[in-house]
């Protein structure tokens, strides 16, 4: 698989609105979910909480347009783990928004859950952040993350850019929680790459070398450690 070829997104072999005439085979196909990476993100639309206002809202994919974003999934309100990684997403708020990318997290909780937690978790005190409602487990199933047995989403992260494609996802189960850091340099790095054309190599922060594969291509291939060390890599 080239590393080259940028964020062009993968042509669908399946119309979505067919899927979703039937639940339960949406349902079966969506259990153990193909990665939506090139891909366009899922279209939806739900109930919120917006806690920066403290009011309910309504959010849907067309809000985020030509934006970058974060779809943010997580199994519960009132558990553990969950306040943790919310708070450290709000936490790195005001960084999220300088590079331009608005965060959505998502749950299968109701929006009046959603108020509740927040008010009273307090880890989540001057939360910043819209929680959207999904208690139908429509969107989460949208996004290959829903745990139909448990009926709560998976940890399930999506980075989506201005045109609509998923570019980089993180799933994985309940038990740990997701590093928001990790996150950032990602967020970084995809946008330095979608801006110049060059790649990031593992680990990249801004002002670190990148493979400008764009121009060099020929003279890199296979030759990648002549230009950067795995020092340069791991610094």
């Amino acid at each position: 698989m080239a590393c080259d070829t940028g964020s062009k997104p993968i042509e669908e072999t399946q119309n979505v609105s067919e899927q979703n005439n039937n639940i339960n085979t949406e349902k079966k196909e969506n259990r153990m979910s193909s990665s939506l990476v090139l891909r366009k993100a899922p279209e939806f639309a739900m109930d919120a909480y917006d806690a920066k206002t403290g009011h309910y809202t309504n959010v849907k994919s067309e809000d985020y347009a030509g934006k970058w974003h974060v779809v943010c999934f997580y199994p519960a309100d009132f558990t553990f783990v969950c306040p943790t990684e919310i708070a450290a997403m709000n936490a790195k708020y005001d960084e999220f928004q300088e590079m331009g990318v608005e965060i959505l997290a998502v749950s299968t909780d109701t929006k009046f859950s959603h108020k509740r937690f927040v008010e009273t978790e307090p880890l989540l005190k001057g939360l910043k952040l819209t929680i959207g409602a999904d208690p139908t487990g429509r969107v989460s199933r949208a996004f290959g993350v829903m745990i139909e047995e448990e009926g709560i989403a998976l940890r399930g992260r999506f980075l989506i850019n201005p045109e609509g494609t998923v570019v980089a996802q993180e799933v994985q189960a309940p038990m740990v929680g997701r590093n928001v850091n990790e996150f950032l340099r990602q967020v970084r790095a995809w946008q330095h790459a979608e801006k110049t054309g060059e790649v990031c190599p593992a680990g990249w922060q801004p002002g670190k070398k990148t493979l400008p594969v764009n121009t060099d291509v020929e003279q890199m291939t296979g030759r990648v450690g002549d230009y950067i060390t795995i020092e340069e890599i791991l610094s």
